[in-house]
């Protein structure tokens, strides 16, 4: 049986580190991505537009990994 994930748990890691709760989900490629997308936020912040975009990708980063976790465990959930 695949391994329950804890929708917290990825939540909260992305929360500290953008990505790393889609990492933690499995979801390498968009963790990945998003951690080049808040590197490139945090170097666009000299000329201020990473202000906007950074809290943006951020929180869509949290919701993501919680959403995703969820969706796993249902998906584990149906299986069985």
């Amino acid at each position: 049986m695949p391994s329950q994930k804890s929708a917290g748990v990825a939540a909260v890691l992305s929360f500290f580190i953008n990505g790393l709760g889609q990492i933690y989900n499995g979801q390498f490629f968009k963790g990945i991505m998003l951690i080049i997308i808040q590197a490139i936020n945090g170097f666009l912040m000299t000329v201020l537009i990473g202000y906007i975009f950074f809290p943006i990708v951020w929180l869509y980063a949290v919701i993501d990994a919680y959403r995703s976790a969820n969706k796993i465990n249902d998906r584990n959930n149906r299986r069985f």
